[in-house]
């Protein structure tokens, strides 16, 4: 397997020093059986998580759960977002056994809801959707009745491939936002805040014969110098796209090489935000310091979650189905 090549991330500007986290952004160090497992099926798998690559404050919870979030098309990024963990640089080659090795490890798990995201593939000219689309073909062979989440990158503005992705028929489609239109150049200077609208409002205008579209689904992170004024031009933006479920969380600042948290946002905000959320017609909002994309993931479809993680099933390879 080819190797990636690295590179350091990008800032947008030079970085004060990191100010002290409050206590409410305290989370419990990842342990217990559970999670042992869940890691130990992902090595012997050669499997990534976003948990683990953006360093997620959950991932001790979400792990000992039984859910975890696969990140797919390698882990090195072609792009260098100023706030993400994730390495970026020059990936290696498209490893296109990738889904079948995911559907098995959802198979294993036992998930009834999956979610699966990726870094961004500027080096293909589909930027990684064709791996979207087999794997959601591998999971419904392999466990017809998980539900499954994408969480997609822009493709770069490829709408046909978009297009196909969405032909794939996820339950919940997911593009987050991020931020407020005034700070993109900053924060995701090789992305495009109309585009990533557009991204959503095809998403919830696809409407394939005889079946419903896919639930649509963006994040937003505060506390990177935006204003509640803009936060919520942002929301009303989403609405207009007819966004379904929203999701709001604190920006932690990965390393010292990326930008820095300009505020922590308390908890009583993060509540009136979910109220005005709420208020403006989305039908499910997080909200909260440590809520990531993928939390509670399972709980946005009714009637879906994980099976008990400790009853891991034995692997069945259906590479005939």
């Amino acid at each position: 397997m080819a190797h990636a090549q690295p590179d350091r991330p990008r800032t947008a500007k030079p970085h004060r020093a990191q100010m002290a986290k409050p206590s409410w952004l305290k989370a419990k160090m990842p342990a217990g059986e559970n999670y042992t497992r869940l890691r130990d099926l992902m090595r012997s798998s050669d499997l990534h998580t976003v948990c683990e690559e953006a360093h997620c404050p959950n991932l001790g919870e979400c792990w000992d759960r039984g859910t975890a979030t696969f990140l797919i098309l390698g882990e090195v990024c072609t792009r260098a977002c100023s706030y993400c963990q994730i390495t970026s640089g020059r990936p290696a080659p498209i490893d296109v056994d990738e889904p079948r090795r995911v559907a098995q490890a959802v198979q294993r798990m036992r998930l009834r809801h999956a979610v699966i995201t990726s870094v961004n593939r500027d080096d293909v000219p589909d930027g990684g959707a064709s791996i979207f689309v087999e794997l959601v073909r591998w999971i419904r062979r392999l466990s017809p009745e998980t539900t499954i989440e994408l969480l997609i990158p822009d493709f770069d503005g490829n709408f046909s491939a978009l297009e196909s992705v969405l032909s794939s028929g996820p339950e919940i489609l997911n593009h987050n936002m991020e931020t407020v239109p005034r700070l993109f150049p900053e924060v995701r200077h090789q992305g495009d805040f109309e585009r990533s609208l557009e991204i959503l409002r095809r998403a919830s205008d696809w409407s394939p014969p005889g079946s419903s579209g896919p639930v649509t689904k963006s994040g937003l992170m505060v506390g990177l110098g935006e204003t509640m004024d803009e936060l919520d031009a942002v929301l009303e933006r989403l609405r207009e796209v007819d966004c379904d479920v929203l999701t709001v969380g604190q920006y932690l600042r990965p390393s010292s090489k990326h930008r820095a948290v300009d505020r922590y946002v308390t908890p009583e905000e993060f509540a009136s935000i979910k109220e005005r959320a709420l208020g403006l017609g989305f039908r499910h909002v997080e909200s909260g310091p440590l809520v990531r994309s993928s939390y509670h993931a399972e709980s946005q479809i009714p009637g879906r979650g994980a099976i008990e993680p400790s009853l891991l099933v034995p692997l069945m390879d259906n590479r005939q189905a």
